[in-house]
């Protein structure tokens, strides 16, 4: 039987193709598409003062990678409907008097007019914006402490407390690199399953499973026939992008290689059975897609590979424990990133392992009774 697959899978030039090629391809360009990190946010300026201080303030603001300066304008009403039209994502309007409020230390406000329909970005570009004006608020303090002392004759001096952070793990901060993981995490799913399924129902559909039936074989024979090549293509899988996120994306591979594909194997345990019972319930190739499909969309989502598991509602989190997707990407990132061991993972896997003998049981028991 696993001759039998490999033989017809091998002759499937698409097939071989789905297999072995479409998860590297797949990664390099979701690897390059999943990237939280925002700079070069389109920026309008409403200059209404037109002082020296406010074009010193414009250039300051643009001067770096944060914000792409598009042009100046007269007014904010100006400024608001142009971002309204999503022209820019971030406009910021400097009002009149602002030169002479700042020469005379007197505080002014200053209007930042954000595109809300990006809220990753709009976050970001509001916190790089305020953390910007901030910044040169404590400088004109100092400035004006430093001359006030200097009248006086006295010596300046001001207490300052720095935050010198340590970044573990990604010191780059990296956003490809915490999400590469859990994009392997999610081909394996996708590949596994979805062939496993449409490989027993396309059989259903062509009346080829019925002449293996007439045959001696026993089901337990054909189940392990049908899921054991698609398994060891998924550990070849798994290892294509192992090798293809360290050598485009630089993953580091800090811990062990083998208790990868042991979390691997067992994670396939899980995918697979999914793929049996899919296959299972559906009578046609169409019925056994989206039946997968059914199932990958909801685990993915509540992995925590796209937003953090904290973020979701609370009554939401305790489900994502059902995500076998969400413990294969906490083992991958964490033996990956952070070299752990297997005890200081113990929960992750025993989860796997429970998920995954459970669903295959219960797949091979079903499936098996169909073909009995």
């Amino acid at each position: 039987m696993i001759r039998k697959e490999y033989q017809q899978t091998f002759r499937d030039r698409r097939m071989l193709f789905l297999l072995l090629v479409a998860p590297v391809v797949q990664l390099v360009v979701l690897g390059n598409s999943v990237n939280l990190e925002v700079d070069r946010v389109p920026t309008l300026i409403a200059d209404e003062d037109r002082s020296p201080e406010s074009l010193e303030l414009a250039a300051a603001l643009t001067a770096g990678d944060a914000f792409t300066h598009l042009g100046t304008l007269e007014s904010g009403r100006e400024v608001a409907r142009r971002v309204g039209r999503g022209e820019a994502a971030l406009g910021l309007v400097i009002p009149r008097g602002y030169g002479r409020a700042t020469r005379q230390g007197r505080p002014v406000a200053l209007q930042a007019i954000v595109d809300g329909g990006d809220s990753n970005r709009a976050t970001v570009a509001q916190n790089a914006l305020a953390a910007f004006v901030m910044e040169r608020s404590t400088e004109a303090a100092m400035q004006r402490a430093q001359a006030a002392s200097a009248q006086r004759g006295q010596a300046f001096s001001m207490p300052r407390i720095s935050v010198e952070p340590r970044i573990l793990y990604n010191p780059t901060l990296d956003s490809q690199i915490y999400f590469v993981p859990g994009v392997a995490a999610t081909l394996l799913l996708i590949i596994t399953l979805i062939t496993t399924a449409m490989g027993l129902a396309r059989e259903k559909e062509t009346g080829t499973l019925e002449q293996v039936m007439v045959t001696p074989i026993r089901p337990e024979i054909l189940i392990l026939g049908k899921t054991l090549p698609y398994y060891l293509f998924g550990m070849v899988d798994l290892g294509l992008v192992i090798v293809a996120g360290a050598w485009i994306f630089q993953v580091p591979i800090r811990g062990s290689v083998p208790l990868l594909f042991l979390a691997g194997s067992l994670y396939m345990l899980t995918t697979l059975g999914v793929g049996l019972l899919v296959s299972a319930l559906a009578r046609t190739q169409q019925q056994a897609f989206f039946g997968a499909i059914f199932f990958i969309m909801p685990a993915i989502l509540l992995s925590g590979f796209i937003t953090p598991i904290e973020n979701m509602p609370h009554w939401l989190q305790p489900l994502s424990g059902l995500s076998p997707v969400r413990h294969f990407v906490e083992i991958l990132r964490a033996v990956l990133l952070k070299d752990a061991s297997f005890g200081e993972l113990a929960a992750p896997f025993v989860a796997l392992a429970g998920m995954g003998l459970a669903v295959f049981a219960a797949a091979a028991h079903l499936l098996r009774r169909k073909l009995v």
